[in-house]
């Protein structure tokens, strides 16, 4: 059993961590004889009470079985009240395994608690079973091949195991549940469904997704609105609560007051300085593009070990924001209504004497590392013709270079697929799925 609190202590204490933080062990590690995590993706979180268990979030559909079996290793305590923190299906997708398990031993049917808008996201997620079943398995590429919490054997996104909640509430919930009493409160952050704990008792936070021990979720390029600057004020929030305990459903718990305030402003600060710049220069009437390739994220924090770039980044962020506050039209006037792409492909094609010229562009391009023109050309000499095999190859390397390059897994999952698209055109194997 890993001293989870030891490890984080010394990975923000030295800045720097010798492993892997998200981990995926499958394994309970306890925190206190009343408090334990299981490391998932995502993780549940247990508070032992004298009426049984309280569960923060269920992990997903292909981890929940493991989840439960990892808490009857701890406690054979029936599960009393199972909290959402929001409803990704990572978090919600296990919730048949805790049911099962309540139905073989004969113990009544937990409760599921969370925010009001959690059944809003069920209904999408039934509209859009498919959409999201193609999102997921581009953004997690490979992962989603081993079997990590995405969807489940019905082909379903939403598992149809997936109980929707039995009470729900706007803003604040205040439970009491076998005499330990829990603070639910909503904001906006990764989701407007959201839902942060306070639990007086053990001066604890469980903070679903607003901390991942990566930069914030906040940008994905592929999911619905992100809030930042709520996610923020959410941090905030959370910082001035004086909690001992921190308790994020993915990475390492954290304890210590003053560290615990350290790590969520220094968040906080990241998100605010990012939504500030991007406004003011959407005040100034700047183009997307332009703000883009203007405001950043200075570096020394993006190697603070919780804000490294890894899964989301500052520049999928940024466009958030744009949507949020400027709409869909990016300032160039041309994207307002524009061509086909593969009018604009052949067009670009004939102008520099075939798509054999643009893929070899593209190809140089990519060798002296300016990847973002060596993409566009590939993506227009493919669009000018699709059906050629040479030009897919080169296409599979352009990307595969691309996805080498990047550091966030969104950027990686989108730059490999297209990378595996070509490589299947072109009809070769593909070597980089793991």
């Amino acid at each position: 059993m890993a001293d989870l609190l030891a490890l984080s202590t010394e990975i923000i204490n030295t800045g720097h961590s010798e492993g892997p933080i998200n981990r995926i062990t499958h394994e309970l590690s306890e925190i206190d004889d009343r408090i334990a995590v299981v490391e998932a993706f995502s993780h549940s979180i247990l508070f032992r009470t004298d009426d049984g268990l309280v569960a923060f979030d269920t992990s997903g559909v292909a981890s929940g079985n493991r989840v439960v079996e990892a808490i009857r290793g701890w406690t054979p305590d029936r599960f009393n009240t199972l909290v959402y923190t929001h409803g990704h299906v990572d978090h919600v997708g296990g919730c048949g395994a805790f049911l099962a398990d309540a139905e073989d031993r004969s113990d009544p049917r937990p409760a599921v608690v969370a925010h009001e808008k959690v059944s809003d996201r069920f209904d999408r997620y039934d509209l859009t079973n498919g959409y999201n079943l193609v999102i997921n398995s581009r953004q997690f590429r490979g992962f989603v091949k081993r079997g990590y919490g995405i969807g489940g054997k019905d082909n379903r996104f939403l598992p149809t195991t997936t109980a929707r909640p039995d009470t729900t509430y706007r803003r604040t919930l205040k439970l009491e549940v076998g005499g330990l009493d829990i603070e639910l409160r909503h904001a906006r952050g990764e989701t407007d469904d959201h839902t942060w704990a306070w639990i007086p008792e053990h001066k604890a936070i469980c903070a679903g997704d607003f901390f991942i021990w990566n930069f914030p979720n906040a940008g994905n390029p592929q999911k619905v609105q992100r809030y930042p600057r709520e996610w923020a004020a959410a941090m905030r929030d959370m910082a001035g609560q004086g909690a001992e305990l921190f308790l994020p459903a993915h990475g390492l718990p954290i304890s210590g007051r003053d560290r615990i305030h350290t790590v969520l402003t220094e968040v906080a600060d990241t998100l605010e300085k990012l939504v500030d710049e991007t406004l003011a220069m959407m005040n100034e009437g700047a183009r997307l593009n332009d703000i883009i390739h203007t405001v950043s994220v200075a570096p020394e924090m993006l190697e603070r070990p919780y804000l490294k770039p890894l899964y989301d980044e500052p520049e999928f962020v940024i466009r958030n924001i744009w949507r949020m506050y400027g709409g869909w039209y990016d300032g160039n006037p041309a994207q307002l209504k524009p061509a086909k792409d593969a009018e604009l492909a052949h067009e670009l094609a004939e102008l520099s004497g075939g798509v054999k010229n643009l893929a070899e562009r593209a190809r140089k391009l990519a060798e002296s590392d300016q990847l973002r023109l060596a993409c566009h050309l590939i993506e227009l000499a493919m669009l000018a013709e699709p059906d050629n095999k040479a030009v897919h190859a080169v296409r599979a390397e352009v990307y595969q270079l691309r996805r080498q390059s990047e550091t966030s897994l969104m950027a990686k999952g989108i730059f490999g697929y297209a990378s595996a698209e070509s490589l299947d055109a072109a009809g070769e194997e593909d070597p980089y799925v793991s």
